[in-house]
């Protein structure tokens, strides 16, 4: 398949939709990895690290926030 092919016969899902899906899962799987890198600055007293992955966190936890609530609303269609 080209680049500018739809996959969507070969995953049973559009592209567009297969793509939200992934960044979804991607926000998610960063505030996790986020936790363990907060641990690691915090066992270290770096506060300049933890704030700096707090905030990434919460900026990944927004975006999945984002993500479920427009696939959500397109599920619903």
């Amino acid at each position: 398949m080209g680049s500018g092919s739809e996959t969507g016969e070969v995953t049973g899902t559009k592209d567009k939709d297969y793509n939200l899906i992934w960044y979804i899962e991607a926000c998610l799987s960063n505030a996790l990895r986020m936790e363990s890198y907060i641990q690691d600055a915090q066992r270290q007293s770096d506060k300049e690290l933890v704030e700096l992955f707090q905030k990434a966190q919460s900026d990944s936890r927004k975006g999945a926030e984002l993500g479920k609530g427009l696939l959500a609303a397109r599920l619903s269609r």
